[in-house]
């Protein structure tokens, strides 16, 4: 099996060196980079699989390399925070990060996190059908793209893997826990704003109308087959 390989940006060495030990002692292949422009060059030479991304870097930061790297080509990215500020968490994951840490974190808790997103993007790419059609959005599965009227949208994998799962339950109501544990992968319920912000992320991208927001319980898919 290919050794999976993880970005760790991050310019507090001490920081970068205890997180790519672990991941290295988990079995991947990690490089490391201290600033900005360094990560965006490093993630278009190389291609990683997943990026651990921290906000605040020199040259430009973590939101910018954010950007930059997912309007090149959607990828996994777990974002390192340095408050529990939502304002910037939900900035973090507007610009395509699919998960976040603050700091201080466990190793351990950044090692379940890496796997459990490089699972989910497995678990989509195995059970991925070729096409599903719905009115007039279009989802092509096998390559992972999605269009709306004929207008195709850049989604990011979390959000590519959120609309999935709620064209498989059309008008269905999913509650915001229940999505949380199957698209996430998450038991805690603490991060239902993760879900608000990327159902936000989809309504932006792909019309207001698409997804239906049931008060108190959760979301529900407005598109007909």
């Amino acid at each position: 099996m290919t050794q999976r390989r993880i970005l760790v940006v991050e310019d507090e060495r001490t920081i970068a060196d205890s997180v790519a030990a672990r991941l290295r002692a988990e079995g991947y292949a990690v490089q490391v980079a201290g600033d900005g422009p360094t990560a965006v060059a490093a993630v278009r030479a190389s291609r990683p699989d997943l990026v651990v991304l921290d906000v605040m870097l020199p040259g430009f930061d973590g939101l910018e390399v954010c950007r930059r790297i997912q309007a090149d080509q959607p990828m996994p990215v777990l974002m390192l925070t340095a408050r529990d500020d939502e304002t910037d968490l939900l900035v973090g994951l507007a610009v395509g990060a699919d998960d976040y840490l603050t700091k201080p974190f466990s190793l351990r808790e950044l090692a379940a996190r890496v796997h459990a997103l490089l699972r989910r993007v497995d678990r989509a790419a195995d059970s991925a059908r070729q096409v599903l059609r719905l009115g007039d959005l279009e989802i092509n599965q096998a390559e992972r793209r999605v269009s709306r009227g004929g207008v195709e949208a850049h989604l990011t994998p979390t959000e590519f893997d959120l609309l999935v799962h709620f064209a498989g339950r059309p008008r269905a109501v999913l509650p915001r826990e229940r999505l949380l544990t199957e698209v996430w992968g998450w038991a805690d319920p603490a991060g239902t704003r993760t879900v608000d912000s990327h159902v936000k992320a989809l309504r932006r991208k792909l019309g207001a109308d698409l997804i239906r927001t049931v008060h108190g319980v959760g979301y529900a898919l407005e598109v007909r087959p």
